[in-house]
């Protein structure tokens, strides 16, 4: 444990002085927004004053140096306190703390990353301690600087379980860089918090996580400079017992005070009675951070060869990512590669096996996992590509969801898509995952379907700013690509052409091969079909498709393993609305699917080469019978 210097009185009453003025702050901009959330960052100010004015070093005038410590707010809703304290440290103008959630303001209602000190966006409770995680796992592993991760949780949050998930991750990965301070203020948002002030359960709660807790008054400034000076080989929690609304008389540790701001009398009546507290004008300046971050570029990654694969050699796109991914390892140390133990299935242990330090098993705790990602992302210390079953990723949507909001560049890559995945049954199928990314802000969903295109999708994937979803399959299929084709995001391929199609198809993964067969067969009746594969369904190449169906008499054909809603279908539904003389009949998953082998299955479900065949016939006589 390193020596613990007890600050001075005169040092001790200069925090207890910036805590005031960090209340005072707090309710200023809250009660000039005419809402937030006062009461909570009242509890947490002499909590933030130690943090920022003692523990913490960094350079103020410039927050996203690489060196600093971090910190995350993950009870984002106490923002008008976090920005007090960089207009306090002299970074923001104390009277930009008045235009708090003004729509001209970059002072949210939640901390966003267009403020230069937010590295993830935070207000969706218990999702800032897997991102600490993150930065934290990179600090000590990948940087291997001196840099601290600090993340401050509000007590309602603790109810979430992806907080004990990342827990459980620090804990195993002994992170001790990181310290977690929970807000102990006993009160939630319409109602007092599960344990309230029982804060020896807390304690017990996270020292059977592997970490080192403390229990200390929140609200004295000495206790937590002494707590935030002891470190152990482990993670660090300490659980800071607090009043919620501190400092506010009348409402201070009182009910239905959650996210009310005070009247505007009430309010100057309170920041005289806290100003007649404070004793003098002293501002601290925070310490300077010792400047070890090596300096990274994560720019322009290319692959060292083109893809190794011969045309009609068999290969599932699920592998090809993994080797795919083991290459890239070698072209930028800085890729790295996360796994929610399905490491074997998604094919990511190629990528342990050559760059074993560079990888990361989350364990079954898929939210965590996505948090984990976007940790170790911020500042663009890494390329993070995180796999597991395409389906799985469903219980991590909030958490793909704030990190689009965070600006966050992560890879995410769902492998045993679709019922093509056979015997496993509907639990294992991903067959929601198109619709879940294609909604997401900003983000690029790749469906590559040979293991040439999944190359080219991971290679481009790296390069690509914002969430990334790589959709791939189990079932082995044929190479159809040359390896000097160039793959483009939002540029699809025609697969099969000819000047006699009547009906274009667009399929992707398994489904692009059964569309391939499908051609193969109606030629034999002297029936022409037009072969695309959209490589990325969002952007979807609208130009591409329009083109060929206006060639095809209009006449468009998807089919996709995977529900109807928000798919293929959907998206080049939307992407030809309002063309005139365009028609699109959609082959899907039409209901919850069952066990079965995958030829089975696309057969059921109406996917297959059959289904197919039968659908262009359909579209083929009708037109005739019109005619």
């Amino acid at each position: 444990m390193e020596a613990y210097h007890k600050p001075d009185q005169q040092a001790l009453q200069a925090l207890k002085d910036a805590a005031n003025r960090l209340r005072i702050s707090s309710i200023r901009a809250t009660t000039a927004a005419g809402s937030g959330h006062p009461t909570s960052c009242c509890s947490a100010a002499e909590i933030m004053s130690v943090l920022f004015f003692h523990t913490m070093r960094y350079k103020a005038k410039d927050p996203r140096n690489p060196s600093n410590d971090r910190f995350v707010l993950s009870k984002g809703h106490a923002a008008p306190i976090l920005y007090a304290a960089w207009a306090e440290a002299g970074f923001l103008q104390e009277a930009e703390l008045l235009n708090l959630r003004k729509i001209d303001s970059i002072l949210e209602g939640h901390p966003v990353p267009k403020q230069p000190f937010t590295d993830v966006a935070t207000g969706s409770l218990g999702q800032g301690l897997g991102a600490a995680c993150g930065m934290a796992y990179t600090g000590k592993y990948f940087d291997k600087a001196s840099y601290r991760v600090y993340c401050l949780l509000g007590d309602g949050e603790l109810s979430e379980g992806s907080v004990w998930e990342a827990m459980a991750f620090a804990g195993l990965y002994k992170l001790d860089n990181l310290v977690a301070i929970l807000d102990i203020n006993r009160l939630g948002q319409s109602d007092p918090t599960p344990l309230q002030h029982r804060v020896e359960i807390y304690q017990k709660r996270c020292e059977a996580f592997g970490w080192h807790a403390l229990i200390v008054d929140g609200h004295s400034v000495e206790e937590l400079c002494k707590a935030f000076g002891q470190t152990k080989n482990q993670p660090t929690a300490i659980i800071a017992r607090t009043l919620k609304g501190k400092g506010i008389s009348g409402i201070e540790d009182k009910e239905n005070w959650h996210g009310k701001p005070l009247p505007k009398d009430r309010a100057e009546q309170t920041i005289q009675e806290i100003d007649d507290k404070i004793q003098g004008k002293k501002k601290l300046s925070p310490a300077l951070p010792e400047e070890d971050a090596p300096v990274v570029n994560i720019r322009n990654i290319k692959m060292s060869s083109p893809p190794n694969y011969k045309l009609g050699e068999k290969m599932a796109t699920r592998k090809a990512y993994g080797i795919a991914l083991a290459k890239l390892g070698h072209a930028n140390d800085r890729v790295i590669a996360l796994d929610g133990d399905t490491k074997n299935s998604t094919f990511s242990d190629l990528f342990k096996k050559e760059h074993s330090s560079r990888f990361i098993e989350c364990y079954i705790a898929e939210q965590n996992m996505v948090s984990i990602a976007v940790g170790c992302a911020t500042r663009d210390r890494t390329v993070a590509f995180a796999s597991a079953f395409a389906t799985f990723f469903t219980r991590a949507f909030d958490q793909i969801r704030m990190a689009a909001i965070s600006e966050s560049n992560i890879n995410l890559c769902g492998s045993h898509c679709g019922v093509s995945i056979g015997e496993d049954g509907p639990s294992q199928m991903g067959l929601e995952d198109l619709c879940m990314f294609r909604a997401v802000p900003n983000s690029t969903v790749f469906y590559p379907s040979d293991a040439v295109s999944t190359e080219k999708a991971v290679e481009i994937a790296a390069n690509t700013k914002g969430v990334c979803f790589i959709r791939t399959s189990r079932p082995e299929n044929e190479v159809i690509y040359s390896s000097n084709e160039d793959f483009q995001i939002g540029q699809a391929k025609v697969v099969v052409k000819s000047k006699d199609d009547q009906v274009t198809v667009v399929g992707a993964g398994v489904t692009l091969h059964e569309a391939l067969a499908a051609a193969e067969q109606l030629k034999k009746e002297k029936i022409y079909i037009r072969v695309i594969d959209p490589f990325t369904i969002k952007p979807l190449d609208k130009t591409t498709i329009l083109e060929n169906a206006r060639a095809t008499k209009g006449r468009i054909i998807t089919v996709e393993d995977h529900y109807p809603e928000g798919g293929i279908g959907e998206a080049v539904s939307g992407a030809v609305v309002g063309e005139p003389g365009i028609t699109v009949t959609r082959l899907a998953v039409s209901h919850v699917p069952r066990s079965g082998k995958p030829a089975e299955l696309l057969k059921m479900f109406g996917i297959d080469k059959d289904a197919i065949v039968q659908a262009v016939k359909v579209a083929v006589s009708k037109s005739r019978n019109a005619e």
